[in-house]
Protein backbone atom coordinates (compact mmCIF):
# COMPACT_ATOMS: atom_id res chain seq x y z
CA UNK A 1 0.00 0.00 0.00
CA UNK A 2 2.80 2.39 0.87
CA UNK A 3 4.24 1.85 -2.57
CA UNK A 4 0.99 2.96 -4.25
CA UNK A 5 1.00 6.27 -2.36
CA UNK A 6 4.55 6.98 -3.48
CA UNK A 7 3.40 6.56 -7.10
CA UNK A 8 0.37 8.87 -6.69
CA UNK A 9 2.28 12.17 -7.19
CA UNK A 10 3.98 10.69 -10.25
CA UNK A 11 0.63 9.65 -11.74
CA UNK A 12 -0.78 13.14 -11.17
CA UNK A 13 2.26 14.79 -12.74
CA UNK A 14 1.94 12.60 -15.83
CA UNK A 15 -1.75 13.38 -16.29
CA UNK A 16 -3.01 9.94 -15.30
CA UNK A 17 -5.96 11.58 -13.55
CA UNK A 18 -7.95 14.11 -15.55
CA UNK A 19 -9.88 17.05 -14.12
CA UNK A 20 -13.44 16.14 -15.10
CA UNK A 21 -15.35 17.85 -12.26
CA UNK A 22 -15.38 21.56 -11.49
CA UNK A 23 -16.74 23.64 -8.63
CA UNK A 24 -18.10 27.02 -9.65
CA UNK A 25 -19.29 29.56 -7.10
CA UNK A 26 -21.38 32.66 -7.57
CA UNK A 27 -22.82 35.10 -5.06
CA UNK A 28 -25.03 38.17 -4.98
CA UNK A 29 -22.88 39.77 -7.67
CA UNK A 30 -22.58 39.18 -11.38
CA UNK A 31 -19.45 37.07 -11.37
CA UNK A 32 -18.56 33.39 -11.57
CA UNK A 33 -15.59 32.24 -9.48
CA UNK A 34 -13.92 31.06 -12.71
CA UNK A 35 -13.69 32.65 -16.14
CA UNK A 36 -12.28 29.62 -17.93
CA UNK A 37 -12.87 25.89 -17.67
CA UNK A 38 -10.49 23.50 -19.41
CA UNK A 39 -11.61 19.89 -19.60
CA UNK A 40 -9.06 17.26 -20.51
CA UNK A 41 -9.87 15.35 -23.68
CA UNK A 42 -9.64 12.06 -21.78
CA UNK A 43 -12.80 12.94 -19.79
CA UNK A 44 -15.82 11.03 -21.09
CA UNK A 45 -18.11 13.37 -19.18
CA UNK A 46 -17.81 16.52 -17.13
CA UNK A 47 -19.60 17.62 -13.96
CA UNK A 48 -20.21 21.22 -12.97
CA UNK A 49 -21.10 21.86 -9.31
CA UNK A 50 -22.69 25.31 -9.00
CA UNK A 51 -22.97 26.90 -5.56
CA UNK A 52 -24.70 30.22 -4.84
CA UNK A 53 -22.85 31.70 -1.87
CA UNK A 54 -25.06 34.79 -1.68
CA UNK A 55 -28.23 35.46 0.26
CA UNK A 56 -30.73 36.79 -2.26
CA UNK A 57 -33.51 34.49 -3.54
CA UNK A 58 -33.59 33.07 -7.06
CA UNK A 59 -36.30 35.51 -8.19
CA UNK A 60 -34.10 38.50 -7.29
CA UNK A 61 -30.54 37.28 -7.96
CA UNK A 62 -30.79 33.79 -9.37
CA UNK A 63 -27.97 32.16 -11.27
CA UNK A 64 -27.52 29.13 -13.47
CA UNK A 65 -24.75 27.66 -15.64
CA UNK A 66 -25.47 27.20 -19.34
CA UNK A 67 -23.11 25.92 -22.06
CA UNK A 68 -23.39 26.64 -25.80
CA UNK A 69 -21.04 27.19 -28.68
CA UNK A 70 -19.66 30.72 -28.95
CA UNK A 71 -21.76 31.20 -32.10
CA UNK A 72 -25.02 30.24 -30.33
CA UNK A 73 -24.40 32.01 -27.02
CA UNK A 74 -26.17 35.32 -27.59
CA UNK A 75 -29.15 33.84 -29.45
CA UNK A 76 -29.75 31.23 -26.73
CA UNK A 77 -29.39 33.84 -23.97
CA UNK A 78 -31.90 36.12 -25.71
CA UNK A 79 -34.34 33.27 -26.30
CA UNK A 80 -34.10 32.26 -22.65
CA UNK A 81 -35.33 35.64 -21.44
CA UNK A 82 -38.79 34.87 -22.80
CA UNK A 83 -39.00 31.52 -21.01
CA UNK A 84 -39.09 32.98 -17.51
CA UNK A 85 -37.92 31.78 -14.11
CA UNK A 86 -40.17 28.70 -14.26
CA UNK A 87 -38.19 27.53 -17.31
CA UNK A 88 -34.85 28.53 -15.77
CA UNK A 89 -34.41 31.12 -18.56
CA UNK A 90 -33.32 28.33 -20.92
CA UNK A 91 -35.34 27.54 -24.05
CA UNK A 92 -36.77 24.04 -23.61
CA UNK A 93 -35.67 21.44 -26.13
CA UNK A 94 -33.21 23.81 -27.83
CA UNK A 95 -30.49 21.72 -29.50
CA UNK A 96 -28.08 24.66 -29.19
CA UNK A 97 -27.99 24.17 -25.39
CA UNK A 98 -25.25 21.66 -24.60
CA UNK A 99 -25.87 21.68 -20.84
CA UNK A 100 -27.76 23.82 -18.32
CA UNK A 101 -28.45 23.81 -14.60
CA UNK A 102 -31.58 25.10 -12.95
CA UNK A 103 -31.69 28.63 -11.53
CA UNK A 104 -30.61 28.72 -7.87
CA UNK A 105 -30.76 31.39 -5.18
CA UNK A 106 -28.64 32.22 -2.15
CA UNK A 107 -27.46 29.20 -0.16
CA UNK A 108 -28.49 26.71 -2.86
CA UNK A 109 -26.41 24.34 -4.96
CA UNK A 110 -26.98 22.29 -8.09
CA UNK A 111 -24.93 20.06 -10.36
CA UNK A 112 -25.01 18.90 -13.94
CA UNK A 113 -23.08 16.13 -15.67
CA UNK A 114 -22.93 15.77 -19.43
CA UNK A 115 -20.95 13.75 -21.98
CA UNK A 116 -18.04 15.33 -23.82
CA UNK A 117 -18.10 13.00 -26.83
CA UNK A 118 -19.79 15.54 -29.11
CA UNK A 119 -17.53 18.42 -28.04
CA UNK A 120 -14.61 19.26 -30.30
CA UNK A 121 -11.17 20.30 -29.02
CA UNK A 122 -11.08 22.80 -31.88
CA UNK A 123 -14.52 24.13 -30.91
CA UNK A 124 -15.22 27.38 -29.11
CA UNK A 125 -17.71 27.21 -26.24
CA UNK A 126 -19.18 29.77 -23.83
CA UNK A 127 -20.66 29.16 -20.39
CA UNK A 128 -22.94 31.82 -18.97
CA UNK A 129 -25.77 32.67 -16.58
CA UNK A 130 -28.98 33.09 -18.57
CA UNK A 131 -30.84 35.12 -15.91
CA UNK A 132 -32.01 38.33 -17.67
CA UNK A 133 -29.32 40.99 -17.62
CA UNK A 134 -26.66 38.59 -16.34
CA UNK A 135 -25.54 36.82 -19.50
CA UNK A 136 -23.71 39.79 -21.02
CA UNK A 137 -21.39 39.97 -17.99
CA UNK A 138 -21.49 36.49 -16.43
CA UNK A 139 -19.73 34.38 -19.01
CA UNK A 140 -16.54 32.45 -19.56
CA UNK A 141 -14.79 30.13 -21.96
CA UNK A 142 -15.06 26.35 -21.92
CA UNK A 143 -12.49 24.30 -23.79
CA UNK A 144 -11.53 20.70 -24.37
CA UNK A 145 -7.75 20.41 -24.12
Amino acid sequence: MKRLWTLFPLLLANGAFAACEFDVEVGDSLQFSVSEIEVEASCESVTINLKHTGQLPAAAMGHNWVLTTDADFQDVATAGMGVGLEGNYVPSGDDRVIAATKIIGGGESTSISFPTGDLDAAGSYTFFCSFPGHWSIMKGSFRIV
